[in-house]
């Protein structure tokens, strides 16, 4: 083994690991001595170097892990060294050959919280440098001294690949040559103050091996090409407010399953859902979080990988194919984000360089005491970057059609779930997280000015005003917000035996007192089927047969009522109990008629909000509603009517009773025959089939305040949709 000079003084941070700036050290430089290069190995027994077409031999400095070569003139750059380790050489190209090369420009917005694409400025980025293919790695870590690149391409040792601090910003830089696609890596990170050592992963990893695994992959630049063109076109186009906007809530790892046991992957669901959808009358399909995420019971509401698809389904292209696949099909794409909250795990974003650098120092803030997870620091420039670059990406790189963000009610007040002295003021001594909120009004700006026709949905459970209003007249801005007030007054109602439902009556009609202060979206979600709660049949009062059509008058109550829809899956066929994520929907319940009935009845229910104007028009105006009646609380029978905006309009009559109705009169804006457009009684759906024939004949007698009227059979437990017939 060849030896030359003793190790000095500038060599000390390197053989430490504490150097902030390697390329002060390693590489080519010049001396009073004339060239050297300097090579860091740890595991090698020898390092040469390509020398004017030779390989020239470096000698060990001392007893370090340090490599040193001398010569008159510098060796061509980029150079190549050839490394012997373990009886094996390799050739490859010096990572210190290649300085770093930021950009300040996005640098300076990144401080500034204005970089919404920071995922092309960090992360592992393929990069073409000096005409070598490689990986260029950045992180921010602003309270490290030292940061590494480790991987299963250096035996996972922080001493081998040192990156260079960019400074003040905080950001880290290293470019590897010749990295191999799907190489795993992480980052090892010394804490400046305390000097504690920990090994990270990349926050803007776009990739990441199996749970529990935690390592992210390199990936290359994705090369798929997009066929949904028309699509995308028409979505910037579209007048949304008054479109029918009918949602499939769908958690992919449950949805179904091969015979084995084993997930769908992306691709898998690729060529079964889109079919589905299209025959189920859906326009759109909201998956629950797709975004990596180490545990399989968080159902991807605890995410880790903010840019990366989960890899139990696959590759990031993969996803990518199954949008494209509904895209083609006229099914648009939401995604569930969870920018509220991320999970405490070690190896994760938690005190990632040593410091509360994403969360709040102080538990009152940087806490979440109903999930056990930390709470993103909103007031800091780089973590509002980090979310809205998160979002960003998933609607550019994804083509995704809207965000559905999660826990809002949790970001927007300080005291959420916290007693007394378990939170802090702000400011002004108030409960509003005044930093969360500017986060929300950026989020939402961005996202409508940028990708035309996209919808941002807020889970709000909250009286906060204005949550879908535009943020220039003071609101937050969200496209549509949930009803969880309606939510959760329909389902109290409807799970009590229908002899008590006269002394609640009032939950039906209540909402309308409110029902246009925002753009609501009517949500029977993932959360009301799980957690002891039962199925949404399972919530169902009474014998068998009245909790299928209790069923059945819930979904025709939600899909006839004001406000786009939105139904977890399952809820289609009857599903028997509640949703469970580790196995598929109970698929074979239907070779039974009441569960068939069920999808039979969604599958028109769908289609007749889609093709109906009055069912969708004007679903968040005040002109698109009108009670007939809402007072016959003795028995349990409401009726209202719908409005398109030319004036067309559909009647609707529920009977909340098992008790059939006959010669119910009700009043109706004109004379003339009404056709039966849907009857949820029908034997096709389950029902005992009693109805009114069809066609009924309304007579020129004032009822109700109405200039006519007409008498109908109300079915039990049952809806009866009717409109005008047209000449």
């Amino acid at each position: 083994m060849m030896v030359t000079e003793m190790p000095d003084k500038s060599l000390h941070l390197l053989i430490e690991a504490r150097e902030h700036d390697p390329f002060r050290v390693l590489g080519v430089h010049h001396d009073a001595h004339g060239w050297r290069l300097t090579v860091m190995r740890p595991h090698a027994a020898a390092v040469a170097v390509e020398v004017a077409g030779r390989w020239q031999a470096l000698a060990r400095i001392g007893n370090t892990d340090l490599f040193r070569w001398r010569g008159a003139e510098p060796p061509p750059r980029p150079w190549r060294l050839r490394i012997s380790e373990d009886g094996v050489e390799t050739v490859c190209f010096d990572p210190y050959a290649f300085p770093p090369q930021p950009s300040d420009h996005d640098i300076y917005l990144f401080g500034r919280g204005e970089n919404f694409q920071a995922y092309r400025m960090l992360g592992a980025l393929a990069e073409t440098r000096d005409g070598v293919a490689g990986t260029c790695f950045r992180v921010w870590a602003p309270n490290a001294e030292r940061v590494s690149l480790v991987g299963d391409f250096n035996r996972w040792d922080g001493r081998a690949h040192p990156m260079c601090s960019l400074g003040e910003a905080g950001i880290w830089e290293l470019f590897i040559p010749g990295l191999p696609v799907d190489s795993l890596y992480k980052f090892e990170i010394r804490n400046r103050h305390d000097g504690a050592v920990m090994v990270k992963f990349d926050p803007y990893a776009r990739a990441f091996e199996k749970r529990p695994a935690t390592a992210a992959r390199t990936t290359p630049t994705s090369t798929y090409c997009w066929q949904d063109g028309d699509w995308m076109f028409q979505r910037g186009q579209w007048d949304w407010l008054s479109a029918p906007i009918n949602i499939y809530e769908l958690h992919a790892g449950s949805w179904m399953r091969h015979p084995d046991g084993s997930f769908y992957s992306y691709r898998d669901l690729a060529d079964r859902l889109p079919a589905y959808l299209n025959d189920m009358g859906y326009s759109h399909v909201e998956f629950l979080p797709l975004m990596e995420h180490p545990l399989d019971e968080s159902w991807g509401y605890q995410c880790t990988g903010f840019f990366a698809p989960t890899a139990r389904f696959g590759a990031p292209d993969d996803l990518r194919a199954l949008i494209d696949a509904l895209h083609q099909a006229n099914i648009g794409v939401l995604l569930d984000w969870v920018p509220g909250h991320f999970p405490a795990d070690q190896w994760a974003l938690a005190r990632f360089d040593g410091s509360a650098l994403f969360e709040h120092e102080d538990p009152r803030l940087g806490t979440h005491p109903d999930w056990g997870t930390l709470v993103f620091n909103y007031g800091r420039n780089e973590v509002r970057c980090f979310l809205l670059s998160s979002a960003h990406w998933w609607l550019s790189e994804f083509h995704a059609d809207g965000l559905r963000v999660d826990a809002v009610a949790s970001m927007l007040y300080l005291d959420y779930s916290r007693q007394e002295g378990q939170w802090l003021p702000n400011r002004h001594g108030g409960r509003e997280n005044l930093e969360a909120i500017d986060f929300l009004r950026q989020l939402n700006e961005m996202v409508h000015r940028e990708f035309p026709g996209a919808l941002t949905v807020a889970e709000e459970s909250t009286a906060w005003p204005m949550v879908s209003r535009p943020t220039y007249v003071g609101g937050l801005g969200f496209s549509m917000k949930w009803n969880m007030g309606w939510m959760n007054d329909t389902l109290d109602y409807i799970g009590k035996n229908p002899v008590y439902r006269r002394y609640s009556h009032d939950r039906l009609t209540f909402g309308q007192l409110y029902a246009y202060s925002e753009n609501f979206l009517l949500p029977l979600s993932h959360d009301e089927v799980v957690h002891g709660k039962g199925s949404l049949l399972g919530r169902m009062p009474g014998d068998e047969w009245q909790r299928f059509a209790n069923l059945r008058v819930l979904l025709a109550y939600q899909m006839t009522s004001p406000g786009k829809k939105l139904l977890f899956m399952g809820g289609e066929i009857g599903q028997g109990h509640e949703w469970r994520e580790r196995e598929e929907l109970s698929w074979g319940l239907l070779q039974w008629p009441g569960h068939r009935g069920v999808q039979h009845l969604v599958r028109d229910l769908n289609r007749l909000y889609a093709t109906t104007p009055a069912l969708h028009q004007l679903d968040f105006s005040v002109e698109g509603f009108s009670w007939i009646d809402c007072h016959d609380a003795d028995q349990s029978v409401i009726s209202w009517l719908r409005y398109a905006s030319d004036g067309r309009l559909v009647v609707v009559v529920v009977n909340l009773t098992p008790v059939p109705r006959h010669g119910y009169r009700i009043g109706v804006p004109c004379a003339g025959e009404y056709h039966e457009l849907l009857n949820t009684d029908s034997h096709y759906y389950g029902g005992s089939d009693l109805g009114n024939a069809g066609l009924l004949h309304a007579v020129p007698e004032a009822w109700m305040g109405r200039p006519a009227s007409l008498e109908l059979i109300l079915p039990p437990l049952a809806a009866v949709v009717l409109e005008p017939v047209r000449r």
